[in-house]
């Protein structure tokens, strides 16, 4: 008799979460429920406990048909106490086993009792619903591959529904990748529409709690993937479960739900099963052996984790570097970017890998490697040259589009790579009709950056071809796109007629100061308006702009103390150098000297006044960063470029000098550096006597 209570209590709870959620509850259009709705009490026994008795439970459940232990006994005039459970509709939960003595029975209700259905043949240990009411299931894959459309799937699902829904979700994203984007807003419209949609989602989170733990992450996931609003009861109930039985979690799961994670948007569900998830990956991380798994891990654990937590995964990686792949090595990059944690040794071996098996590198993954450096501040010389060099050895094959985008992430890394650039400006100069003003923009920018053009053969005729390209959008360019584009070409002490003239246009320059970027786009007319005024343009030197007033140039955060010291000693007192200078046009110097024209002796400033303006000759000394050359070389970058240009040209003679390189040197050889800058070749024998007297 205890077997028989316990077999009893069993199959009831196993069939409590089929059976119907509130009676009050509203569904809406998309078929999910209200997501306003607490939906903490799902069990519906609770609430059944909470008002009713047993013997009420058992008239709610004795409805239809019934699945009886024959063995109970039948009174003519009443009911004793039975084994009884609802079948109003499919139940597709775990498979529920009886004995051989179990029979279908209905009720006839003319003697006042029950009466049995003439059933003459006993029951086998397969559960009865398995025999009479439960279709064959169905695996996702073979549903996605029978049907051609979302519909076609709920088609199915309507004819014979099978345990577990996530099949079907799973199926209708599998069809929805195949097809394109109007495809997919076509076939999702009709998805909401169709009539079982509601009753699958029903399903779904009827199921939620007893499906298996993979199930519910791949229809988790499919859900979000086919566009069913994140806010829903549907989905937030199936988030609510997927915390609760995260303990069940094993290493392939952990896959899915990083998946999951970052297929969704944050909200407080999300938030709390991203914490559980660190938690979880916190616990397993040593027992992952799957070095894919490990990777989605790192990628998803978020850029807000613990740095503990990242470097514990950091080390895991470090255990399974031996067993990367080529693949697994290219992904590294993003996955560390992913999670924002900077590993040099990780980056340093998988860069090695990366440069052995480059050849047949797709443009995809060279791309995101590149945009991973660029995030994770990663500068790799030796990786870059390889890469670029691999793509000019390959530049027939590669679209004009991809080699423009790798082009922008090297100057963005601050990168020039020569070889590479030159192939593209011969290519742009045989076939300038392959460009648009987005490819314009962006070419002049990376080449005006990197300040490429000035030392090319064929500087004039790119340019030549670049102005054409953008006069032939002249009618239908925005006044900030013409701005950025002439500025470009400033950097490049190049000045086209064309779009010069319609960008100096009084109307032109009034949206442009009353524009939102007015800040930015005043600091680009000053420079215009500078070179109109300094470089070699003699027919637009009479214009002049009236712009609002920029502020001062500020000085260095950190004063050049060490260079200031050096001087001091090499020139014999502060008097014979001036700090922090401020020029016309918004420049500023770090140091200014003065010179005789030989550059044979410095001259004191008190003296200066006395001399002819033509016996001295200015000395603008820059102390500059890394930042202002290109990557692991001495070329000045654009701005830096014309600047120099400018100081030039207002009669100065500009000596820079590296900040890193100088706090590295003692005194004796920083001197020594400064004085071979300063004076001229045949002047140092002379320099270095004055100086040992000092």
């Amino acid at each position: 008799m205890n077997n028989k209570a316990g077999s009893f209590l069993w199959n009831l709870r196993q069939f409590s979460t089929l059976v119907p959620t509130s009676r009050t509850m509203r569904l809406y259009p998309l078929g999910l429920c209200k997501p306003k709705i607490v939906h903490s009490n799902w069990n519906i026994l609770n609430n059944f406990h909470n008002r009713m008795r047993s013997t009420d439970i058992f008239r709610y459940l004795f409805q239809d048909a019934f699945i009886l232990k024959s063995d109970v006994g039948f009174q003519t005039k009443g009911i004793s106490t039975v084994t009884a459970l609802r079948i109003d509709r499919p139940l597709y939960a775990k498979r529920l086993f009886f004995d051989s003595k179990h029979s279908l029975v209905s009720v006839d209700k003319s003697n006042d009792g029950l009466k049995k259905v003439n059933f003459h043949h006993e029951v086998s240990s397969e559960d009865v619903l398995t025999k009479e009411t439960k279709p064959n299931r169905i695996s996702s894959r073979k549903l996605s591959e029978e049907c051609n459309s979302l519909s076609d799937v709920l088609d199915t699902f309507t004819k014979a529904p099978t345990f577990p829904s996530s099949n079907y979700f799973t199926a209708m994203w599998t069809i929805a990748k195949r097809l394109s984007d109007d495809q997919k807003r076509f076939e999702r419209r009709l998805m909401f529409s169709h009539p079982a949609f509601n009753q699958l989602c029903e399903h779904m989170m009827r199921e939620a709690k007893i499906m298996q733990y993979k199930y519910l992450l791949f229809s988790l996931y499919a859900i979000v993937k086919l566009g069913i609003p994140q806010n829903t009861l549907l989905v937030q109930t199936l988030l609510r479960v997927t915390q609760e039985r995260i303990n069940e979690c094993d290493e392939r799961c952990l896959s899915v739900l990083s998946s999951v994670l970052e297929a969704m948007e944050p909200c407080k569900n999300v938030h709390v099963l991203q914490m559980g998830f660190r938690i979880l990956v916190d616990q397993q991380v040593w027992k992952i052996e799957d070095v894919f798994t490990l990777q989605v891990v790192m990628k998803c654990i978020g850029k807000d984790a613990p740095i503990a937590l990242k470097r514990k995964l950091e080390m895991k990686a470090l255990r399974e570097l031996d067993r990367f792949s080529v693949l697994n090595s290219q992904r590294m990059f993003e996955v560390l970017a992913a999670m924002n944690h900077r590993s040099l040794t990780l980056l340093n071996e998988c860069s090695k890998v990366v440069l052995d098996n480059i050849h047949g590198c797709p443009s995809k993954i060279i791309i995101n490697i590149l945009q991973s450096c660029k995030d994770l501040q990663y500068h790799n010389l030796d990786l870059f040259n390889g890469l670029a060099e691999y793509v000019a050895a390959t530049f027939d094959i590669w679209k004009l589009k991809k080699v423009l985008f790798i082009l922008i992430l090297f100057e963005n890394l601050g990168f020039r790579p020569v070889g590479l650039m030159d192939l593209f400006m011969k290519r742009i100069v045989e076939d300038p009709e392959s460009l648009n003003m987005k490819n314009i923009l962006s070419i002049l920018h990376t080449y005006s950056s990197l300040n490429h053009v000035y030392e090319c053969q064929n500087k004039e005729q790119f340019l030549e071809v670049m102005a054409s390209a953008l006069t032939g959008y002249l009618h239908s360019v925005s006044s900030g796109n013409l701005l950025d584009a002439v500025y470009s070409f400033c950097l490049m002490n190049y000045f086209p007629l064309a779009p010069l003239n319609q960008l100096l246009q009084k109307d032109i320059i009034s949206e442009l100061l009353t524009s939102d970027d007015m800040k930015k786009n005043v600091h680009k007319l000053h420079i215009l308006d500078t070179c109109l005024k300094l470089d070699d343009t003699v027919y637009l030197k009479d214009i002049a702009l009236s712009l609002p007033q920029l502020p001062r140039e500020l000085p260095p955060s950190h004063p050049n103390t060490k260079v200031a010291e050096v001087l001091s000693s090499l020139l014999g007192g502060e008097g014979h150098f001036s700090k922090d200078v401020h020029l016309p046009h918004n420049y500023h110097i770090d140091f200014e000297i003065r010179v005789d024209t030989n550059r044979n002796q410095v001259l004191p400033f008190s003296d200066v006044d006395t001399a002819s303006a033509t016996d001295i000759q200015r000395v603008a000394v820059l102390c500059v960063s890394r930042s202002a050359y290109c990557l692991g070389s001495s070329h000045p970058r654009g701005f830096l470029a014309m600047k120099m240009r400018h100081l030039n040209a207002m009669g100065f003679h500009v000596i820079l000098v590296n900040n890193w390189e100088m706090d590295k040197l003692e005194m004796e050889d920083a001197i020594t550096f400064l004085k071979t800058k300063i004076y001229s070749v045949e002047a140092l024998p002379v320099a270095a006597v004055n100086l040992q007297s000092t």
